[in-house]
């Protein structure tokens, strides 16, 4: 286990886990919302110093994971126009839609490119002003002041050739969405840092009063993770059902107010797909009317259909009710050379976590 063979704060570790089997009296079944926090979890054998009766489960918390399969068929279709050159993060080049990657379209002569910023995508259409730059543009709240930032930029400057093609996702949504799924068990979520450095905390504290539910928010650091779970079983052993901030020092409960204000300019909350999952109401960031133009879809004349693998159960293990190893492709026909849903691709995905820690 390389958490305590190597961590250097292994005796920390070792007395959280200690004050975590103390006081967890009852059977609690919690959810860590993050993929970067599975894998710390996973990859530093976190799982392993928690008592029988504290369950971990994996969430959304994936953003190529949640992608919905018709906008990586989108994404797809439109790299394959001559006219078009699809910009996009790494990892969803190898999420395969119904007609393939755009890895796969690459092959077939599609102009696909990856950029490590929407700022690169701005760059690309300054330089190829006969072409329609599509950037690629999904994530949480963390990377969508960045995707607004570039629409607002490309306005200022009249860069008429680019556009965006979007799939940008809110976590106070989902969540609720889990609390309401029929059956569910968990008692209690570990929030993303990342997330809440950006939009602070206040949206997940009417869920905690409706659902009395506590919400821990915990970095992704080995010793944040076991802190955040001992915060979270202590609170719901006493029955505490409100937001606590372990990760102070990035995390204030405002969040910060110039992104949230970058974000509020160019979009609005709206209805959102959620790959495995469904619509989930209110749970987006979608283009304002004004910046319409700049959506992607617009240069699609019909809308598409798509059908999820059925030997996938990604939908399931999206909202905690299974877990990889529960996937009878797991491992054997699903692996990450040849992924049959994006859980084994993205770097975030629980199934890539479980493979490569060799659950």
């Amino acid at each position: 286990m390389k958490f305590l063979t190597e961590y250097r704060n292994k005796e920390i570790a070792l007395a959280f886990s200690k004050k975590i089997k103390r006081i967890a009296k009852n059977k609690w079944v919690i959810m860590e919302i993050c993929g970067s926090q599975t894998h710390t979890i996973l990859r530093d054998g976190i799982d392993l110093l928690l008592p029988e009766n504290v369950i971990l489960v994996h969430g959304p918390g994936c953003p190529v994971c949640v992608t919905p399969l018709e906008i990586i068929d989108y994404a797809h279709e439109l790299s394959l126009r001559k006219d078009v050159i699809l910009c996009s993060y790494g990892d969803m080049l190898r999420v395969p839609g119904t007609k393939g990657s755009l890895n796969d379209a690459k092959a077939k002569g599609g102009d696909v490119k990856m950029v490590y910023s929407p700022l690169d995508a701005l760059e690309i259409a300054k330089n190829n002003p006969d072409k329609k730059i599509v950037f690629f543009a999904i994530g949480f709240e963390t990377t969508t002041p960045m995707n607004a930032k570039a629409i607002e930029i490309a306005e200022k400057e009249k860069i008429e050739n680019f556009y965006v093609l979007t799939s940008q996702v809110r976590v106070p949504p989902a969540i609720e969405a889990i609390l309401n799924s029929p059956g569910c068990e968990i008692k209690g979520f570990l929030a993303p840092g990342h997330v809440c450095t950006v939009m602070g905390y206040e949206e997940y504290e009417p869920i905690t009063e409706k659902y009395n539910v506590p919400i821990v928010v915990t970095g992704f650091e080995p010793l944040d993770m076991l802190e955040g779970i001992y915060l979270l079983i202590k609170a719901l052993e006493e029955k505490n059902y409100t937001v606590i901030n372990q990760y102070k020092r990035s995390v204030r409960r405002e969040g910060n107010k110039e992104a949230k204000k970058t974000i509020l300019k160019i979009f609005e909350t709206g209805d959102m797909r959620w790959r495995g999952i469904g619509v989930i109401p209110d749970s987006g960031f979608v283009l304002k009317q004004r910046y319409k133009k700049f959506d992607a879809r617009n240069l699609l004349a019909d809308k598409i259909k798509s059908e999820e693998n059925k030997l996938c159960i990604a939908a399931e293990i999206l909202q905690g009710k299974k877990k990889p190893t529960d996937c009878s492709a797991y491992r054997r026909i699903c692996t990450p050379e040849n992924p049959l849903g994006a859980p084994m691709v993205s770097s975030e995905g629980a199934c890539a976590a479980y493979y490569k820690y060799g659950k």
